[in-house]
Protein backbone atom coordinates (compact mmCIF):
# COMPACT_ATOMS: atom_id res chain seq x y z
CA UNK A 1 0.00 0.00 0.00
CA UNK A 2 1.53 3.23 -1.17
CA UNK A 3 1.93 5.74 2.11
CA UNK A 4 0.71 9.05 1.65
CA UNK A 5 2.65 12.10 2.72
CA UNK A 6 1.55 14.15 5.84
CA UNK A 7 2.68 17.77 7.02
CA UNK A 8 1.66 18.62 10.36
CA UNK A 9 1.62 22.96 10.83
CA UNK A 10 0.82 23.42 14.71
CA UNK A 11 3.21 21.19 17.40
CA UNK A 12 0.93 22.77 20.28
CA UNK A 13 -0.40 20.29 22.86
CA UNK A 14 -3.28 18.51 20.41
CA UNK A 15 -0.19 17.47 17.51
CA UNK A 16 0.74 14.89 20.33
CA UNK A 17 -2.75 13.40 20.33
CA UNK A 18 -2.39 13.27 16.24
CA UNK A 19 0.99 12.34 16.09
CA UNK A 20 0.65 9.19 18.03
CA UNK A 21 -2.93 8.15 16.03
CA UNK A 22 -1.32 8.60 13.25
CA UNK A 23 0.29 6.17 13.32
CA UNK A 24 -1.73 3.33 13.65
CA UNK A 25 -2.84 3.83 9.93
CA UNK A 26 -0.47 2.18 7.32
CA UNK A 27 -1.79 4.43 4.74
CA UNK A 28 0.08 7.42 5.81
CA UNK A 29 3.59 8.89 6.57
CA UNK A 30 4.18 12.09 8.85
CA UNK A 31 7.02 13.14 6.64
CA UNK A 32 7.47 16.86 8.40
CA UNK A 33 5.92 19.11 10.65
CA UNK A 34 6.45 23.19 11.00
CA UNK A 35 5.62 25.66 14.30
CA UNK A 36 5.81 29.31 14.88
CA UNK A 37 9.14 28.73 16.24
CA UNK A 38 11.73 25.89 15.01
CA UNK A 39 12.59 24.66 18.54
CA UNK A 40 9.27 23.60 18.62
CA UNK A 41 8.65 21.76 15.58
CA UNK A 42 12.23 20.44 16.70
CA UNK A 43 11.02 19.27 19.93
CA UNK A 44 7.88 17.48 18.45
CA UNK A 45 9.80 15.48 15.57
CA UNK A 46 12.89 14.20 18.18
CA UNK A 47 9.49 13.01 20.45
CA UNK A 48 7.80 11.08 17.56
CA UNK A 49 10.70 10.48 15.38
CA UNK A 50 9.18 12.76 12.59
CA UNK A 51 12.02 12.86 9.68
CA UNK A 52 12.10 16.62 9.61
CA UNK A 53 11.16 19.66 11.61
CA UNK A 54 11.44 22.81 9.11
CA UNK A 55 9.43 26.16 8.69
CA UNK A 56 5.69 25.96 7.45
CA UNK A 57 7.20 27.44 4.25
CA UNK A 58 10.14 24.48 3.64
CA UNK A 59 7.00 22.40 4.86
CA UNK A 60 4.82 23.88 1.87
CA UNK A 61 7.81 23.22 -0.83
CA UNK A 62 8.42 19.73 0.36
CA UNK A 63 6.94 18.03 -2.71
CA UNK A 64 6.44 14.61 -0.76
CA UNK A 65 3.77 16.19 1.73
CA UNK A 66 0.40 15.60 0.07
CA UNK A 67 -1.98 16.32 3.04
CA UNK A 68 -0.86 18.91 5.29
CA UNK A 69 -3.11 18.70 8.71
CA UNK A 70 -3.80 21.94 10.13
CA UNK A 71 -3.37 22.14 13.81
CA UNK A 72 -2.97 25.84 14.08
CA UNK A 73 -5.07 28.52 16.68
CA UNK A 74 -8.48 28.69 14.96
CA UNK A 75 -7.32 32.52 13.95
CA UNK A 76 -5.30 31.02 11.85
CA UNK A 77 -6.93 27.94 10.53
CA UNK A 78 -8.32 30.03 7.27
CA UNK A 79 -4.88 31.59 6.57
CA UNK A 80 -2.88 28.26 6.83
CA UNK A 81 -5.26 26.50 4.83
CA UNK A 82 -5.25 28.84 2.08
CA UNK A 83 -1.83 29.22 2.19
CA UNK A 84 -1.25 25.00 1.38
CA UNK A 85 -3.85 25.08 -1.49
CA UNK A 86 -2.59 27.35 -3.02
CA UNK A 87 0.75 25.25 -2.15
CA UNK A 88 -1.04 22.49 -3.92
CA UNK A 89 -1.43 20.63 -0.86
CA UNK A 90 -4.98 18.72 0.20
CA UNK A 91 -5.85 20.29 3.93
CA UNK A 92 -7.05 18.83 6.88
CA UNK A 93 -7.62 21.24 10.00
CA UNK A 94 -8.78 21.16 13.47
CA UNK A 95 -11.75 22.50 14.51
CA UNK A 96 -13.60 24.97 14.26
CA UNK A 97 -13.52 25.07 10.28
CA UNK A 98 -12.97 28.81 10.36
CA UNK A 99 -13.83 31.47 12.41
CA UNK A 100 -16.17 33.00 10.02
CA UNK A 101 -18.54 31.81 7.30
CA UNK A 102 -16.76 33.82 5.02
CA UNK A 103 -13.37 32.17 5.16
CA UNK A 104 -14.93 28.98 5.10
CA UNK A 105 -16.78 29.56 1.50
CA UNK A 106 -13.57 30.96 -0.01
CA UNK A 107 -11.56 27.86 1.03
CA UNK A 108 -14.30 25.48 -0.61
CA UNK A 109 -14.25 27.04 -3.69
CA UNK A 110 -10.62 27.43 -3.51
CA UNK A 111 -10.60 23.54 -2.99
CA UNK A 112 -12.70 22.73 -5.83
CA UNK A 113 -10.96 25.03 -8.32
CA UNK A 114 -7.56 23.67 -7.14
CA UNK A 115 -9.14 19.91 -7.46
CA UNK A 116 -8.22 19.55 -3.94
CA UNK A 117 -9.37 18.08 -0.78
CA UNK A 118 -10.49 19.86 2.22
CA UNK A 119 -11.56 18.07 5.65
CA UNK A 120 -11.98 18.54 9.46
CA UNK A 121 -11.88 17.85 12.64
CA UNK A 122 -13.58 16.57 14.65
CA UNK A 123 -13.32 13.06 13.68
CA UNK A 124 -14.64 11.36 16.67
CA UNK A 125 -18.00 10.27 15.36
CA UNK A 126 -15.88 7.79 13.55
CA UNK A 127 -14.73 6.24 17.03
CA UNK A 128 -15.84 3.05 18.01
CA UNK A 129 -18.46 4.41 20.14
CA UNK A 130 -20.67 6.50 17.87
CA UNK A 131 -20.43 4.44 15.03
CA UNK A 132 -22.12 1.97 17.22
CA UNK A 133 -24.73 3.89 17.95
CA UNK A 134 -25.10 5.08 14.03
CA UNK A 135 -25.62 1.41 13.31
CA UNK A 136 -27.71 0.65 15.95
CA UNK A 137 -29.59 3.36 14.46
CA UNK A 138 -29.46 2.85 10.83
CA UNK A 139 -31.03 -0.81 12.10
CA UNK A 140 -34.15 0.42 13.52
CA UNK A 141 -32.95 -0.77 17.09
CA UNK A 142 -34.75 2.67 18.52
CA UNK A 143 -38.08 2.94 15.61
CA UNK A 144 -38.22 6.06 14.00
CA UNK A 145 -35.97 8.54 15.83
CA UNK A 146 -37.84 11.47 16.93
CA UNK A 147 -35.62 13.79 19.42
CA UNK A 148 -32.21 13.82 20.93
CA UNK A 149 -30.49 15.89 23.58
CA UNK A 150 -26.96 17.59 24.12
CA UNK A 151 -26.06 19.58 27.09
CA UNK A 152 -22.17 20.27 27.72
CA UNK A 153 -21.91 22.18 30.63
CA UNK A 154 -18.82 22.70 33.18
CA UNK A 155 -17.22 26.47 34.51
CA UNK A 156 -15.45 27.16 32.16
CA UNK A 157 -11.02 27.09 31.76
CA UNK A 158 -10.01 29.68 34.52
CA UNK A 159 -9.88 27.12 37.45
CA UNK A 160 -7.24 24.58 35.43
CA UNK A 161 -5.79 26.24 32.56
CA UNK A 162 -2.80 28.19 31.98
CA UNK A 163 -4.20 30.40 29.67
CA UNK A 164 -7.26 30.40 29.64
CA UNK A 165 -7.82 34.32 27.97
CA UNK A 166 -8.70 32.46 24.58
CA UNK A 167 -11.97 30.62 25.22
CA UNK A 168 -13.33 34.38 26.17
CA UNK A 169 -12.80 35.80 23.31
CA UNK A 170 -14.38 35.40 19.60
CA UNK A 171 -14.29 32.35 17.85
CA UNK A 172 -14.67 30.08 21.41
CA UNK A 173 -17.11 30.43 23.76
CA UNK A 174 -18.35 27.04 25.05
CA UNK A 175 -20.48 26.83 21.68
CA UNK A 176 -17.49 27.21 19.37
CA UNK A 177 -14.93 25.45 22.23
CA UNK A 178 -17.44 22.58 22.05
CA UNK A 179 -20.30 22.86 19.72
CA UNK A 180 -18.53 21.24 16.78
CA UNK A 181 -18.47 18.34 18.75
CA UNK A 182 -21.69 18.01 19.84
CA UNK A 183 -22.83 19.24 16.05
CA UNK A 184 -20.98 16.82 14.16
CA UNK A 185 -22.19 13.80 16.37
CA UNK A 186 -25.64 14.66 15.66
CA UNK A 187 -25.52 15.64 11.58
CA UNK A 188 -23.66 12.03 11.49
CA UNK A 189 -26.22 10.31 12.95
CA UNK A 190 -28.93 12.38 11.88
CA UNK A 191 -28.28 14.52 8.93
CA UNK A 192 -28.17 17.77 8.36
CA UNK A 193 -30.06 20.31 10.55
CA UNK A 194 -32.89 22.45 8.64
CA UNK A 195 -33.96 25.32 11.10
CA UNK A 196 -32.75 26.12 14.48
CA UNK A 197 -33.02 29.24 16.80
CA UNK A 198 -31.23 29.61 20.23
CA UNK A 199 -30.91 31.88 23.15
CA UNK A 200 -27.39 33.12 24.80
CA UNK A 201 -25.86 34.94 27.40
CA UNK A 202 -23.04 36.34 29.16
CA UNK A 203 -23.58 35.32 32.66
CA UNK A 204 -20.70 36.77 34.33
CA UNK A 205 -19.23 39.89 32.57
CA UNK A 206 -15.35 39.09 33.92
CA UNK A 207 -13.54 35.63 35.18
CA UNK A 208 -10.64 35.46 38.16
CA UNK A 209 -8.39 33.11 36.75
CA UNK A 210 -7.73 30.81 39.60
CA UNK A 211 -4.68 28.67 37.79
CA UNK A 212 -1.56 29.04 37.87
CA UNK A 213 1.06 30.97 36.41
CA UNK A 214 -1.83 33.94 36.33
CA UNK A 215 -3.78 33.06 39.61
CA UNK A 216 -5.82 36.60 40.43
CA UNK A 217 -6.01 37.75 36.80
CA UNK A 218 -8.93 38.87 35.37
CA UNK A 219 -10.32 38.08 32.09
CA UNK A 220 -13.49 40.37 30.05
CA UNK A 221 -15.92 38.11 28.46
CA UNK A 222 -16.77 38.91 25.02
CA UNK A 223 -18.57 35.95 23.99
CA UNK A 224 -22.09 33.95 25.31
CA UNK A 225 -20.96 31.76 27.88
CA UNK A 226 -24.68 30.16 27.91
CA UNK A 227 -25.74 28.92 24.80
CA UNK A 228 -28.97 27.36 24.28
CA UNK A 229 -30.36 25.97 20.66
CA UNK A 230 -33.35 23.95 19.50
CA UNK A 231 -32.64 21.92 16.27
CA UNK A 232 -34.82 20.63 13.67
CA UNK A 233 -33.43 18.25 11.35
CA UNK A 234 -34.13 17.88 8.12
CA UNK A 235 -35.35 14.36 8.92
CA UNK A 236 -38.01 15.38 11.28
CA UNK A 237 -35.98 15.17 14.55
CA UNK A 238 -36.05 18.16 16.90
CA UNK A 239 -32.77 17.74 19.17
CA UNK A 240 -31.59 20.45 22.02
CA UNK A 241 -28.28 21.38 22.49
CA UNK A 242 -26.91 23.59 25.31
CA UNK A 243 -23.55 24.35 25.89
CA UNK A 244 -22.37 26.71 28.86
CA UNK A 245 -19.26 27.70 31.40
CA UNK A 246 -21.38 28.75 33.88
CA UNK A 247 -22.61 25.70 35.38
CA UNK A 248 -21.05 24.26 38.72
CA UNK A 249 -22.36 20.88 37.82
CA UNK A 250 -25.39 18.96 37.13
CA UNK A 251 -26.95 15.36 36.50
CA UNK A 252 -27.85 15.73 32.32
CA UNK A 253 -26.79 13.38 30.05
CA UNK A 254 -24.11 13.93 27.37
CA UNK A 255 -25.97 12.67 24.71
CA UNK A 256 -29.14 11.27 24.20
CA UNK A 257 -31.44 10.26 20.92
CA UNK A 258 -35.48 9.34 21.58
CA UNK A 259 -37.07 7.08 19.58
CA UNK A 260 -40.31 5.56 18.75
CA UNK A 261 -39.03 2.57 20.37
CA UNK A 262 -36.64 3.34 22.57
CA UNK A 263 -33.85 5.35 24.03
CA UNK A 264 -30.21 5.26 23.16
CA UNK A 265 -27.68 6.65 25.73
CA UNK A 266 -24.17 8.00 23.42
CA UNK A 267 -20.67 8.41 24.76
CA UNK A 268 -19.05 12.20 25.09
CA UNK A 269 -18.68 13.27 21.34
CA UNK A 270 -15.33 14.47 22.69
CA UNK A 271 -14.03 10.95 23.17
CA UNK A 272 -13.85 7.81 20.90
CA UNK A 273 -15.18 4.90 22.79
CA UNK A 274 -18.26 4.29 25.20
CA UNK A 275 -20.22 3.49 27.09
CA UNK A 276 -23.62 3.02 24.72
CA UNK A 277 -26.64 2.17 26.37
CA UNK A 278 -30.00 0.99 24.71
CA UNK A 279 -33.73 0.90 27.16
CA UNK A 280 -36.59 -0.46 24.40
CA UNK A 281 -39.96 0.40 25.36
CA UNK A 282 -40.36 -2.74 26.58
CA UNK A 283 -37.84 -2.96 28.81
CA UNK A 284 -37.12 -1.91 32.53
CA UNK A 285 -34.18 -0.33 32.44
CA UNK A 286 -31.21 0.64 30.37
CA UNK A 287 -28.44 -2.03 29.76
CA UNK A 288 -24.63 -1.49 28.39
CA UNK A 289 -23.72 -2.73 24.67
CA UNK A 290 -20.79 -3.85 23.23
CA UNK A 291 -19.04 -1.99 21.00
CA UNK A 292 -18.66 -2.85 17.34
CA UNK A 293 -16.42 -1.50 15.40
CA UNK A 294 -12.34 -0.31 16.34
CA UNK A 295 -10.97 3.20 17.47
CA UNK A 296 -12.07 2.92 20.99
CA UNK A 297 -9.15 4.48 22.43
CA UNK A 298 -7.81 8.25 21.51
CA UNK A 299 -7.33 8.02 18.01
CA UNK A 300 -7.06 11.72 16.35
CA UNK A 301 -5.59 11.46 13.20
CA UNK A 302 -8.45 8.95 12.09
CA UNK A 303 -10.04 11.48 10.17
CA UNK A 304 -6.55 12.79 7.51
CA UNK A 305 -6.19 8.70 7.48
CA UNK A 306 -9.90 8.40 5.71
CA UNK A 307 -9.10 11.25 3.91
CA UNK A 308 -5.65 10.02 2.15
CA UNK A 309 -7.80 6.68 1.97
CA UNK A 310 -10.34 8.49 0.12
CA UNK A 311 -7.53 10.42 -2.41
CA UNK A 312 -6.52 6.75 -3.17
CA UNK A 313 -9.82 5.37 -3.47
CA UNK A 314 -11.77 8.14 -5.70
CA UNK A 315 -14.42 8.66 -3.00
CA UNK A 316 -15.75 11.29 -0.94
CA UNK A 317 -13.47 10.85 2.77
CA UNK A 318 -16.10 11.45 5.81
CA UNK A 319 -14.56 14.60 7.59
CA UNK A 320 -15.30 16.91 4.84
CA UNK A 321 -15.40 20.46 4.43
CA UNK A 322 -19.37 20.22 3.41
CA UNK A 323 -20.18 18.59 6.91
CA UNK A 324 -17.51 20.99 8.83
CA UNK A 325 -18.98 23.93 6.72
CA UNK A 326 -22.15 23.07 7.61
CA UNK A 327 -21.65 23.06 11.68
CA UNK A 328 -19.84 26.32 11.24
CA UNK A 329 -22.74 28.17 9.94
CA UNK A 330 -24.91 26.42 12.77
CA UNK A 331 -22.84 27.38 15.23
CA UNK A 332 -23.21 31.30 13.35
CA UNK A 333 -26.90 30.72 13.37
CA UNK A 334 -27.63 29.94 16.88
CA UNK A 335 -25.67 33.02 17.96
CA UNK A 336 -27.23 35.11 14.93
CA UNK A 337 -30.91 33.81 16.19
CA UNK A 338 -30.19 34.42 20.22
CA UNK A 339 -29.12 38.15 19.22
CA UNK A 340 -31.91 38.68 16.84
CA UNK A 341 -34.72 36.68 18.05
CA UNK A 342 -35.57 35.21 14.82
CA UNK A 343 -36.13 31.30 13.86
CA UNK A 344 -32.90 30.71 11.25
CA UNK A 345 -33.26 28.62 7.94
CA UNK A 346 -30.05 27.48 6.97
CA UNK A 347 -28.86 27.63 3.69
CA UNK A 348 -26.10 25.30 4.31
CA UNK A 349 -26.30 21.17 4.17
CA UNK A 350 -24.15 18.49 3.49
CA UNK A 351 -24.11 14.77 3.11
CA UNK A 352 -24.49 12.46 6.20
CA UNK A 353 -21.08 10.61 6.27
CA UNK A 354 -21.10 7.31 5.62
CA UNK A 355 -20.40 4.83 8.50
CA UNK A 356 -17.10 2.76 8.90
CA UNK A 357 -17.94 -0.55 7.55
CA UNK A 358 -18.53 -4.08 9.85
CA UNK A 359 -15.52 -6.28 10.26
CA UNK A 360 -13.06 -3.52 10.67
CA UNK A 361 -9.69 -4.31 12.19
CA UNK A 362 -7.55 -1.52 14.27
CA UNK A 363 -6.07 0.45 11.57
CA UNK A 364 -8.13 -0.33 8.68
CA UNK A 365 -10.77 1.83 7.08
CA UNK A 366 -12.01 -0.12 5.04
CA UNK A 367 -12.29 -4.31 4.44
CA UNK A 368 -11.48 -4.32 0.82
Amino acid sequence: MRRTGIGIIGCGDISGAYLNGLRMFPSVEVVACAARTLEHAQRKAAEFGVPRACSVAELLADPRVEIVVNLTVPRAHAEVARASLEAGKSVYGEKPFTTTREEAAELLALARARGLRLGCAPDTFLGAGLQTCRQLIDDGAIGDVVAATAFMLNHGHEGWHPAPEFYYQPGAGPMFDMGPYYLTALISLLGPVRRLSGSARISFPQRTITSEPRRGSRIPVQVPTHVAALLEFGEGPIATLVTSFDVWSHNTPLLEIYGSEGTLSLPDPNTFGGPVALRRSDEPAFHPLPLTRPYEGNSRGIGAADMARAMAQGRPHRCSAELAYHVLDCMHAIHDSARTGRHIELVSTCERPAPLPQGLEQGQLETA
